[in-house]
């Protein structure tokens, strides 16, 4: 669901424990940020990194408009997967073939925010050059990163946080351990932060327990004798649920005895940092037998997970069923396992040192391959399940459920393509997946994945038919038209040998959707006609049909036929009543809506349009959100509410941004924009146009979304002086508009602004799309008139330069 105000503040979690002290650390972590845009805060694992800095972006969030966002890369295993995994943390849905660092630079050009980037260490160099890339393209950009190693970018300012201090206040602080020792007459002076934090875990671990004169020197020497750091005196004063303070120093005195004996061995987290390792040791120590081997099986989970998932991936008969609940209780209690609660129940996850720990564990029992593979299986039934009972009821439902489990679902592919045993499963999730991949709003990743699957060799199955169809779908809705139409021609044979009718139904409907996006709604009519035949008759009666009926309607819509396109809708609205489908019912009421436009109904276009939106949003279905404000503002201009209309097409334009693919590319969607926009201009005038554009584009996805509906929307922000005049362009296409306006080629534009000149020929492309022009004449006419002067003569401008289909647009 597309959450938040007028400008999202964040996505910043809920503080699960108190937080102690860091003060000199913060206060200059905030001065750093005064002047640096990239700062790492780097340390030993267990040292804070993560709740210092989290703690920092809380207390200056005011300072960005436009939110603090935490992006998490500990579950992520793919580099390639890093620039997806921040866009998904700040609610982009680019679905575009574009690369993702792309739409991330022009998404963060014009926006003032925090980005924070925790457990970079594994993906260092993915890490550096996506933040380099973005800070380049947006100047009022900020980042935070949390590594165990700078990321070596130019302009990054590093940030060593050091372990608590151990020594009372008035002693020795040098923003470290105490090295000589703890003062033990200390009990009359402030506790340092060191004791502090072990007294605050003790108390919550134990109520009895108090900090006193005669245990102070006590905690001061465990303190001490960890090094100071967070994470691992946390876990020690869990202890004092069973003995006394003293007799834990001295046990972990006489743990430290054994010390070098024990890195010798080489054990779990072998060559971490000693004391951490030690307390990591000694917390396992407490474990009984059954609760280290659910340790070091829910090692495998990436994130988060709940206690079904538990059972079905980690019990056997050396772990029975039975005692899940107990032993899961029992790793809370121990501080081993986090528990979240959440509207949806319980969640619980392991911190990323206890994890590492954890798969040493899992690894030294030789059950990593067994426990990968239930792990595997868990979540291929699950999106088996989800993707048999989708249509229907529960889809918003299911949105949820695997949102929640995205983490794991990748992980599980990840370990599918590890493996040449595994790339048949592998095949089976992916495909499993089609409805997370299109309806949910991640094409990108699903394209990705399927693309790696689809490499490799296969055997023939009814999987791999449905995977190459699936990969077909997801391709053409990120418009990437000729590989679509490639990959449904590698499906056709396997379809037709297998006799796989729900197979070549789908090559169909996906044909004739290649169709109407290609301007060709009469061939794509008889392509969605033939596909609901066959769904009728043997293939898919159910979503398959529907989708089927939906591609008939976009295609009476665009040929004109609004009648037949009412009565198609009509069947669509019957048949999803039936299952009591919400997906494609919101698909029917946003095409009947575009049919009552055709009609010359206007009213009846707002109500379906309306409709359409609400289910939508549920979904995070931004495009099919931006879709329908397009029709509303169809309508709204019909209607004679011209500013309305702007407003309308100022909210839809941020939403295609988020998209990445604004109208999907249909030519006719293109063409009812533009004449929306003309129509709206016309009757607001250009000023009163532009005004009401502009307040449309402040608004963030809810508020944009709460306004198209009816709903009240919060007063517009103040219009930034960046977008006045020159929406819908980017900062970008703004220069390159201007570059036009002198003069310059596509390749002279490129060396001025030093990028690639296929990257320039797409910007100009951009600005003749957007601005619905044919020729560089009117960009530069256009760009001129915004600067206050006239295009240069020799400038190359002349009208006779247009834009013939499939050219770059150079001179």
């Amino acid at each position: 669901m597309i959450t938040g105000g007028q400008r999202r503040q964040g996505n910043l979690p809920a503080e699960l424990s108190s937080f102690v002290d860091r003060v000199a650390e913060r206060a200059a972590l905030k001065r750093l940020l005064t002047s640096s845009r990239l700062v790492t805060v780097t340390g030993v694992g267990g040292v804070g990194k993560t709740r210092t800095v989290l703690r920092v972006a809380a207390e200056v969030q005011r300072a960005f408009p436009d939110g603090v966002w935490l992006v998490d890369l500990s579950p992520l295993a793919q580099a390639d997967l890093v620039a997806e995994t921040v866009a998904h943390a700040l609610g982009l849905h680019d679905q575009s073939a574009r690369p993702q660092t792309e739409s991330l630079a022009e998404y963060l050009e014009f926006r003032r925010l925090l980005l924070v980037l925790d457990n970079c260490e594994h993906l260092a160099d993915p890490c550096a050059q996506l933040a380099e890339a973005l800070l380049r393209a947006a100047p009022a950009l900020q980042m935070v990163a949390t590594s165990r190693q700078p990321l070596a970018v130019p302009g990054e300012h590093v940030f060593p946080l050091l372990p608590l201090t151990v020594s009372d206040r008035g002693g020795a602080d040098q923003g470290g351990a105490d090295q000589g020792g703890a003062d033990r007459g200390g009990a009359d002076r402030e506790p340092s932060p060191a004791i502090v934090l072990f007294a605050e875990r003790a108390r919550a671990a134990s109520p009895v327990f108090a900090l006193t004169g005669e245990n102070q020197a006590a905690v001061a020497r465990l303190c001490q004798g960890l090094d100071g750091v967070p994470l691992a005196i946390e876990l020690a004063a869990v202890r004092t649920r069973a003995l006394p303070v003293q007799q834990i120093a001295d046990l972990l005195e006489g743990r430290f005895a054994d010390r070098f004996a024990l890195l010798s061995g080489g054990g779990p987290m072998a060559g971490r940092h000693e004391s951490l390792r030690t307390a990591i040791d000694w917390s396992h120590d407490l474990c009984t037998r059954a609760e280290s081997l659910l340790w070091s099986r829910v090692s495998v989970f990436a994130g988060d997970f709940d206690l079904e998932a538990v059972r079905e991936v980690c019990v056997s008969d050396r772990l029975p069923g039975a005692d899940v609940v107990r032993l899961v209780a029992g790793l809370v209690d121990k501080s081993i396992l986090l528990c979240e609660e959440r509207p949806a129940g319980a969640r619980y996850r392991l911190l990323d040192t206890l994890r590492e720990y954890g798969l040493d564990l899992l690894r030294a029992g030789r059950e990593e391959p067994q426990l990968r593979r239930r792990h595997r299986d868990f979540y291929l039934r699950l999106a088996q399940r989800f993707d048999a009972e989708w249509c229907g009821p529960g889809q918003v439902a299911w949105y949820e459920r695997l949102r929640r489990e995205r983490a794991n679902l990748m992980a599980a592919l990840d370990f599918c393509l590890a493996d040449p045993a595994e790339h048949q499963a592998g095949v089976e999730l992916g495909a499993a997946l089609r409805y997370f991949w299109f309806a949910c709003g991640h094409p990108r990743e699903g394209r990705r994945y399927l693309d790696r699957l689809l490499a490799l060799e296969h055997a023939p199955s009814d999987a791999l038919t449905k995977a190459l169809w699936v990969s077909g779908w997801i391709t053409m809705a990120q418009g990437d038209l000729d590989a679509a139409e490639a990959r449904l021609a590698q499906c056709r044979p396997h379809a037709e040998a297998r006799g796989d009718i729900e197979a070549t139904a789908w090559v169909a409907y996906v044909a004739g959707g290649c169709a109407v996006f290609r301007g060709e709604p009469v061939r794509g009519l008889a392509l969605a006609e033939e596909s609901a035949a066959l769904h009728r008759n043997g293939g898919d009666p159910a979503t398959g049909l529907l989708v089927a009926l939906a591609a008939q309607s976009i295609a009476l819509v665009f040929a004109g036929e609004f009648d037949r396109n009412a009565a198609v809708t009509e069947q669509t609205w019957a048949l999803c009543d039936e299952h009591h489908e919400l997906w494609m019912r919101s698909y029917a009421d946003y095409l009947r809506a575009l049919g009552e436009m055709g009609r010359g109904d206007p009213g009846a276009a707002v109500g379906y349009g309306r409709a359409a939106l609400r289910f939508k949003r549920q979904l995070g279905d931004v495009a099919g959100c931006a879709m329908s404000v397009d029709v509303l503002a169809t309508a709204a201009a019909a209607l004679g509410e011209a500013e309305r209309a702007a407003r309308l097409l100022g909210v839809a334009h941020r939403l295609w941004q988020s998209v990445g693919r604004p109208q999907f590319g249909s030519p006719d969607l293109v063409a009812a924009r533009t004449r929306v926009e003309q129509q709206s201009r016309e009757k607001a005038g250009d000023e009163g146009f532009e005004t009401a554009y502009a307040d449309g584009l402040t608004l963030d996805l809810t508020a944009g979304v709460d306004y198209a509906v009816g709903e009240p929307a919060p007063r517009p922000a103040e219009v930034p002086e960046q977008w006045a005049g020159w929406a819908p362009l980017t900062r970008r296409e703004r220069e390159v508009a201007l570059l036009v306006a002198e003069g310059l080629t596509n390749q002279a534009i490129a060396e001025r602004l030093v990028i690639g000149r296929r990257t320039a020929n797409t910007h100009v492309e951009h600005i003749l799309t957007k601005l619905d022009f044919t020729s560089r004449a009117q960009i530069a006419a256009w760009a001129a008139a915004r600067r206050g002067t006239r295009p240069p003569p020799g400038s190359g401008a002349s009208t006779s330069e247009s834009r013939g289909p499939g050219e770059q647009a150079d001179p």
